[in-house]
């Protein structure tokens, strides 16, 4: 009996210790899970109300940071610009400042220039960076690209030292020139060879004050607001007549494939070639004359004396709908293959000196990719050294749909658009 007895009173006592432990490993297990973990950072949960939604709209690249600088959030921006890697913040300046904003609180900003990842390029990546504390343990990183911003800044300020220098030449010459003429009012003979000096800068002046007022308007106008069926033959027409003089004072040939207007006497000196008869384009006709006469005045002004220059329009067939090309070619000096990449920058010459011997202001070229850029085409280039060049336009040919007859049937394409 006292056997049992002991026996009951030890089976009560181990029951009693495995309810202990029971309840003790249940409490430590709720304490387990009430603690935050490190995997548990990564979720969205971590992050005050509203502020995911508000770094999902935001632009700039965002990431959020906790007290072991881990990344809790960041977005898909600041992947592509590599600022995050492995769930850190790959770039030092940056996580520095998140530290130094933690410890104090206080909003930092600094600008950055990043190598950019997975490019030989020795250019940066320029960046602003702001940080600022969220809550009490995390920090908010704000990541701006300026990248795009700089480049224009730079081409600006290219602009505005180009357009002084260029503006400084003939206007400090005009005023030499003025003196000299004052010095010589005894001597008609130097009076005359200076007025003559004075003509000429004063006509260079003037280009380049028309053509800079010719350059801000293709960039800053819509040319299709008040767009209307061009007739390619007006086009090479009013080109030809344009370089006319100078053409004829070096004694080059100008030929086109093109069929001057009817009613006009002021040929091209060409023939009528099949499938050139009709061609039209859309778009501004200011603008389209100003840049095939911008190409047709350049390739007389760089070709030798007794040369040829050619003007000759087609029609292509094109995946979005038929292209007009106008190629204007030269036997000039040619391009170099260094030179082709720039020639299209405004300011930009070859020959700085042969330029400004033919009156060249160095805008024509960035006048005519502006121009075909504006009316969904495009300018190309092909040269050799010494060979010569040949000038691209290539524009949308004005498009039957765009006016049909009043029965619905589209014209009939190669006619003129009335």
């Amino acid at each position: 009996m006292n056997v049992d007895a002991a026996v009951a009173a030890a089976a009560g006592l181990a029951g009693l210790c495995t309810g202990v432990i029971a309840m003790l490993a249940f409490r430590w297990s709720e304490r387990d899970q009430a603690r935050p973990t490190r995997s548990s950072l990564h979720t969205d949960a971590v992050l005050p109300p509203g502020v995911d939604t508000v770094l999902s709209v935001l632009r700039s690249s965002a990431v959020v940071l906790d007290e072991a600088d881990t990344v809790v959030k960041a977005s898909s921006a600041a992947y592509a610009l590599g600022l995050v890697r492995g769930g850190k913040l790959a770039v030092e300046p940056m996580l520095q400042m998140a530290r130094d904003t933690r410890r104090d609180g206080e909003i930092r900003q600094v600008e950055l220039d990043l190598a950019r990842r997975g490019t030989g390029r020795g250019d940066a990546l320029a960046v602003s960076a702001r940080v600022a504390p969220l809550g009490s343990r995390l920090v908010l990183l704000l990541v701006e690209d300026l990248t795009e911003a700089r480049r224009i800044e730079a081409v600006r300020r290219d602009f505005v030292a180009n357009v002084s220098h260029e503006l400084k030449t003939p206007v400090g010459a005009l005023s030499l020139l003025s003196e000299a003429v004052m010095d010589a009012s005894d001597d008609p003979e130097a009076v005359n060879r200076f007025a003559g000096r004075m003509q000429i800068e004063a006509t260079r002046l003037t280009n380049l004050v028309q053509e800079l007022i010719d350059l801000s308007r293709v960039q800053n106008d819509d040319p299709l607001e008040d767009a209307e069926p061009v007739r390619v033959d007006e086009l090479v027409a009013e080109a030809v007549d344009r370089c006319r003089h100078q053409a004829g004072t070096k004694q080059i040939a100008m030929a086109s494939n093109v069929r001057a207007p009817e009613g006009s006497d002021r040929g091209s000196g060409g023939r009528r070639a099949g499938g050139t008869a009709g061609l039209t384009v859309w778009g501004n006709r200011s603008q389209l004359a100003a840049a095939l006469g911008n190409l047709v005045e350049n390739a007389v002004n760089y070709s030798p004396a007794r040369t040829r220059v050619g003007i000759a329009a087609r029609r292509v067939a094109a995946p979005g709908g038929d292209l007009i090309e106008i190629a204007v070619t030269d036997q000039g000096i040619g391009i170099s293959e260094k030179d082709r990449e720039r020639i299209f920058e405004r300011f930009y010459r070859v020959d700085p000196a042969r330029s400004r011997a033919t009156g060249g202001t160095g805008l024509g070229l960035s006048i005519v990719k502006h121009v075909a850029a504006s009316h969904g085409g495009e300018v190309t280039v092909w040269s050799a050294e010494g060979q010569g060049s040949t000038f691209t336009l290539r524009l949308p040919q004005a498009g039957a749909g765009r006016d049909r007859r009043h029965d619905g049937d589209p014209l009939p394409v190669g006619e003129p658009l009335s």
